[in-house]
C-alpha cells in the first residue's frame, strides 16, 4: 500500500507523541493483566511506591534492610518506566496501524448508488444480492462482482498503483472492491459483502488491531513466559525464610528487584509488538492477512505450490520457430502461419505475427483475396483459420490438424510426429500449420520463465522450503519447465479435484502448505492449504476461501510472503534468546548484592564474592543499576521488534547457530556491559 506511513520513521512525531499517551493508558491494570510478566512488574512498582510512602512519612523499610528512601524512589521510578516502555512498544506498533487506517478511510466516500431496477441507495444501505450499475467516473460503493460489461478500473487507492486494471464479466477477473473508481464503460455488478463488513472494512480493523487475535504460538510463548513468571514468585518468596535465616535483613524492595531481574521481562514487553508488526509489514507489502495465525502459518511453510502460468512463466506463450515439413520453405509455412493467425487476438497469436515479419513478410491485406471466412477457434475443434478463394488455412494441436487432413483427403508426413513429440519433450507447445490437404509444419511455442526464477527457488530451498509447480500442461512440457525453472517437483495435468488431494497427501506427512490461486476452481484448495493466498483480481470465491488477499494480485508474491512470516517468527525466537541470556548478568549483579552484608561481598574474603564479577560499586548501586538497564533494554530493542530482524535463507541449523551467537551470547556480553556502566554513574550519585 502505497501511503505516507510507510515513508515514516519508526518514531516519527506524528505517532511517537500519542504512543506515548497511551503507553501511560495503558497502565490500567484490567489492560496490563493480559500480560502476566508486565503485570507482576506494575504490581511491582506499586508495592515500592507504598514502601517509599512508608519511609517518606517516617517508616522503614518494608521487611528489613537499610536502603534510604532515595534508593526506594529510584527503584520505583525505574519500575514504573519498564511498564511504560513496554506499553509503549505496543502503542508504536498499534499507532502505525492506525495511521494506516486514517489513510484507509479518509478514501472512503459516502456515495448513492443506482440499481439495476431504476431505484437507488447510499454506499451504507446496500446488501448482499443488490445488483447496480456504475458508469464511467464513478466510484463502486461496495464489493462485488461484474456480472455484465467490461471496464478499466483505478484500484490506485487499494493498491497503490496507478495503472487501471481491467474487470470484465465472468472468469477470474470479476471482483471489483468498494473505494476503486471506474474509468471507462459501463459494469453491471452485484454486491456480495454484508453491511460493514466490506473488504476496507475489514483492511481497516485488521491495521488498527481491532481483529487481531493472539496466534498459537504467541499463546504458548505467552503460557511459558506466565509459567516462568509463577516459578519466580516463588523463588522469591522463599527467599524471606532463607534470609531470616542467615541472619539478613532484606527489603521488600530489593526483593521485587531481583524478581523483575528474574522474570523475561524484555521477550514479555515486546512479544505483543512483534506480533502487531509482523501482520503490518504483510498490509505493506499489500497483502490482507485474515488472520496473525496466517502469517504465522506463512513462516512455518515448507511446501509451496505455484501455478506455471504467470507465476514461474511469463504467462504467455511465444512463438520461437517455425520447422518446415519436407519439401516446404520455412518462408512459406511462415506465411500460412501469419495469415492464419491474423484473426487470433490471443497473445500466442500475435507472437506468431511478429515471428513471421523476421523473414520479410508483412500482414496481408485480405481484401485483394475477397471476402474471407474466419473459423475461431473452439475447445472441440482446437483449431483455428480462415478461408479465402477456395484456399483453407488451419493451425492448431497435432493431432487436430492431422485429423482435418486426413478428412480432406490429404496424409500427413511422418516426420510432423517426430516434431511434435520432440517440441514437448523440449517443453514447448507445438501447433501443426496445414493447407488445405497438406500439413505444411509446426510452429513451436514456448512458456518463457521468468528472470530470476531460479535463484528465487535456490534460496527457497535453502530455507528448507520444497516448491512444487502445478500446470495443467503434459507430463513432458511440464518436465521441462520444471527443469528450467529449479522447482523441486510438478503436478501435470492439474485439476481442482488433484490439487486437494495434493495438498492433503503433503499434509498427511506433517507438511505445512501455502499455495496461490484466483479462480472458482482453486477455492477448495485455497481453503484446504494452510496458507491460502488469493488474488484480489479473482472470483469472489477465491477470496473467501483464503486466508490472505494479495491486492497487487502478483502470485510470486506468495514467496515474500513466506519471508515475512520467516522473519516474524526468527525476530520473536531472536528477541527470546535474548531477553533469557541478558536475565543471567542480572543475576550476577544483584544475587551478591543481596547478601552482601551477611557474606562480606566485595571485601575480597567473602564466600559469594566470586559472584560478585562486575565489581560493582555497593549492594545499593548493583540493585538499581540492574534495574535501570532492565527498563532501558526495552526502548533500545523497539526498532528491531518492529523491523523485525533480517531473515537470510541459511537453513533451520544456521539461523539456529546465528540466533545463539548474535542473540544469546550479545544477551549475555551486553547487560554485563551495560550494567557495569550504568553502576559507574549510580555509584559515584549515591556516594554524592
Amino acid at each position: 500500500m502505497t501511503t505516507e506511513t510507510q515513508a515514516r520513521s519508526l518514531f516519527d512525531p506524528e505517532i511517537l507523541r500519542p504512543a506515548l499517551l497511551e503507553s501511560v493508558r495503558k497502565l490500567d491494570p484490567r489492560v496490563q493483566v493480559r500480560n502476566p510478566v508486565m503485570f507482576v512488574v506494575e504490581i511491582g512498582a506499586v508495592i515500592t511506591t507504598v514502601a517509599w510512602l512508608i519511609q517518606v512519612f517516617g517508616g522503614g523499610p518494608l521487611g528489613g534492610g537499610h536502603e534510604p528512601a532515595g534508593f526506594t524512589l529510584a527503584v520505583t521510578v525505574w519500575l514504573w518506566l519498564t511498564v511504560v516502555f513496554a506499553n509503549l512498544a505496543e502503542a508504536l506498533a498499534e499507532g502505525r496501524g492506525r495511521a494506516q487506517a486514517a489513510s484507509l478511510r479518509a478514501m472512503r466516500t459516502e456515495t448513492t448508488a443506482t440499481l439495476r431496477d431504476g431505484g437507488e441507495k447510499s454506499a451504507a444501505e446496500l446488501t448482499r444480492g443488490d445488483v447496480v450499475v456504475i458508469l464511467a467516473g464513478e466510484p463502486i460503493p461496495g464489493d462485488g462482482t461484474v456480472i455484465e460489461g467490461i471496464a478499466s478500473v483505478d484500484e490506485s487507492a487499494i493498491t497503490g498503483e496507478s495503472a487501471p486494471v481491467i474487470r470484465e464479466a465472468g472468469g477470474d477477473r470479476s471482483a471489483v472492491t468498494g473505494g476503486t473508481r471506474v474509468l471507462s464503460d459501463r459494469i453491471v455488478v452485484e454486491i456480495t459483502q454484508e453491511p460493514g463488513k466490506s473488504f476496507l472494512d475489514r483492511m481497516i480493523a485488521l491495521v488498527e488491531g481491532a481483529e487481531r487475535r493472539k496466534t498459537p504460538n504467541e499463546i504458548a510463548l505467552g503460557i511459558l513466559l506466565a509459567a516462568l513468571t509463577l516459578i519466580f514468585i516463588i523463588v522469591i518468596v522463599s527467599l524471606r525464610p532463607f534470609a531470616l535465616f542467615a541472619d539478613t535483613e532484606l527489603s521488600e524492595t530489593t526483593l521485587i528487584a531481583l524478581l523483575i531481574a528474574l522474570i523475561p521481562t524484555t521477550i514479555g514487553a515486546l512479544l505483543s509488538a512483534i506480533g502487531i508488526a509482523g501482520m503490518d509489514r504483510l498490509v505493506r507489502r499489500n497483502v490482507l492477512a485474515l488472520s496473525g495465525r496466517a502469517v504465522e502459518a506463512s513462516g512455518d511453510c515448507d511446501v509451496l505450490l505455484l501455478d506455471k502460468t504467470g507465476t514461474i512463466t511469463l504467462g504467455n506463450r511465444e512463438a520461437t520457430e517455425f520447422v518446415p515439413m519436407p519439401g516446404v520453405t520455412e518462408a512459406e509455412l511462415a506465411e500460412a502461419a501469419q495469415m492464419s493467425s491474423l484473426a487470433d487476438e490471443t497473445p500466442e497469436g500475435r507472437s506468431i505475427v511478429v515471428l513471421a515479419k523476421g523473414f520479410g513478410i508483412r500482414e496481408h491485406d485480405f481484401a485483394q483475396h475477397g471476402e474471407p471466412t474466419f473459423v475461431p477457434f473452439t475447445a472441440q475443434t482446437r483449431m483455428s483459420g480462415v478461408d479465402f478463394n477456395g484456399t483453407r488455412l488451419r493451425k492448431g494441436a497435432g493431432d487436430s490438424i492431422e485429423s482435418w487432413v486426413t478428412e480432406e483427403g490429404g496424409r500427413p508426413p511422418a516426420e510432423l510426429k517426430a516434431e511434435l513429440d520432440r517440441i514437448g519433450r523440449e517443453g514447448g507447445t507445438p501447433l501443426a500449420v496445414a493447407r488445405n490437404e497438406r500439413v505444411l509444419g509446426v510452429i513451436y511455442l514456448k512458456d518463457v520463465v521468468k528472470e530470476g526464477m531460479k535463484a528465487r527457488f535456490d534460496q527457497l530451498r535453502a530455507m528448507g522450503i520444497r516448491t512444487i509447480m502445478v500446470t495443467g500442461d503434459n507430463k513432458l512440457t511440464a518436465a521441462k519447465i520444471a527443469e528450467e525453472a529449479g522447482v523441486d517437483d510438478f503436478l501435470a495435468e492439474a485439476t481442482p479435484e488433484r490439487k486437494l488431494e495434493l495438498i492433503k497427501e503433503q499434509q498427511s506427512d506433517g507438511r505445512l502448505v501455502a499455495m496461490t490461486g484466483d479462480g472458482t476452481n482453486d477455492a477448495p484448495a485455497l481453503a484446504q492449504a494452510d496458507v491460502g493466498v488469493a488474488m484480489n483480481t479473482g472470483t469472489q470465491a477465491a477470496r473467501e476461501a483464503g486466508n490472505m488477499v494479495d491486492l497487487d494480485s502478483n502470485p510470486t508474491k506468495l514467496i515474500e510472503i513466506v519471508e515475512v512470516g520467516k522473519q516474524l517468527l526468527i525476530t520473536r525466537g531472536a528477541l527470546t534468546t535474548f531477553s533469557i541470556a541478558n536475565d543471567v548478568a542480572k543475576y550476577f549483579a544483584i544475587l551478591p548484592a543481596m547478601f552482601a552484608a551477611t557474606y562480606a561481598v566485595g571485601s575480597g574474603s567473602g564466600p559469594l564474592d566470586a559472584l560478585n564479577v562486575m565489581s560493582l560499586g555497593t549492594p545499593e548501586s548493583a540493585i538499581l543499576s540492574a534495574v535501570i538497564f532492565n527498563a532501558l533494554i526495552i526502548p533500545l530493542l523497539i526498532p528491531l521488534s518492529l523491523r523485525g530482524v533480517r531473515y537470510r535463507p541459511i537453513g533451520a541449523t544456521g539461523l539456529l547457530r546465528r540466533n545463539m551467537l548474535i542473540y544469546g551470547l550479545g544477551g549475555l556480553v551486553v547487560p554485563f556491559i551495560g550494567i557495569k556502566l550504568i553502576d559507574l554513574v549510580v555509584h559515584n550519585l549515591l556516594g554524592a
